[in-house]
């Protein structure tokens, strides 16, 4: 791997809910593009504070204060600011927003980030480092690819706000999907982060039913590719609502007990279920 592909990376981490200012962001960005035009930032703060005014997060924060850590996260990456735009913009779609009007102000290829955010599937899969250095211009794919591992490093700094079932569940994920795509991607330093805010929230005593939440996701994964994460996002949910171990234990062993018997209902084609 090219040391110029590398990434420049701060290793900055921030205190819960920082709030990062637009100026700062900015400034984030002319340190890696002097020469850009940061006016469509400028736009996209409005914008984001437009839009998302009330919104609060589980901590009580602004969900604003989120999308501008992201898009920080993003700029620290040494993306252009294009990219950070769509960043600061990647949770309009919870919004009233006009998708129209994103790419009335910002053009279609921001637009068209935007809205593949939210829409791209992510899986452990190999990867190629991604342009980073000044004047390297990222793809379309690698653009989106760091503006997710970016909404989900700030996720995992803050997920301590989480109920214990999801943050459960994001670390999990996290550690097998999204520090190793970002490894694969040479974020070497977000990929440690992640990995380690993820491993010391598997570790923490505060999760009891660990163990048996971890046998679920490796239940699930018995299942056809395209049922696995609504079964398991169903079981997790489920194993949550109960608040003893034995319950939990219980629990875990019935949907072993059916685990069998759900795989051969999945794997009939469909007309065969129903009837």
């Amino acid at each position: 791997m090219s040391g110029a592909r590398l990434l420049a990376w701060r290793g900055r981490r921030e205190d819960q809910e920082q709030h990062v200012s637009c100026d700062e962001l900015l400034a984030q960005v002319s340190v890696q593009h002097p020469l850009a035009d940061t006016g469509l930032i400028r736009t996209a703060h409005a914008e984001a504070v437009r839009w998302h005014q009330g919104q609060m997060r589980h901590s009580g924060a602004p969900v604003l204060t989120h999308c501008m850590a992201v898009a920080a996260i993003v700029a620290e990456c040494g993306m252009p600011p294009a990219v950070v735009c769509a960043a600061l913009l990647h949770d309009l779609e919870d919004t009233e927003c006009p998708p129209e009007r994103v790419t009335e102000l910002f053009g279609p290829y921001i637009a068209d980030l935007q809205r593949a955010i939210p829409a791209t599937p992510l899986a452990p899969s190999p990867t190629a480092p991604v342009g980073t250095d000044p004047g390297c211009v990222p793809s379309f794919d690698e653009s989106v690819l760091v503006i997710r591992l970016a909404d989900r490093l700030h996720n995992m700094r803050t997920v301590s706000f989480l109920s214990q079932a999801t943050r459960w569940r994001k670390a999990r994920e996290t550690v097998e999907v999204f520090a190793p795509l970002a490894r694969a991607a040479g974020l070497n330093q977000m990929s440690r982060e992640l990995h380690d805010l993820a491993s010391a929230e598997l570790r923490s005593p505060a999760a009891p039913y660990a163990v048996t939440g971890r046998a679920l996701a490796l239940l699930a994964r018995l299942l056809p590719s395209g049922q696995r994460s609504r079964w398991h996002e169903e079981w997790a949910a489920e194993l949550a609502a109960h608040r003893t171990r034995r319950a939990r234990t219980r629990y875990t062993c019935h949907v072993l007990w059916h685990t069998p018997r759900l795989w051969l209902t999945l794997r009939r084609p469909v007309g065969e279920r129903q009837s």
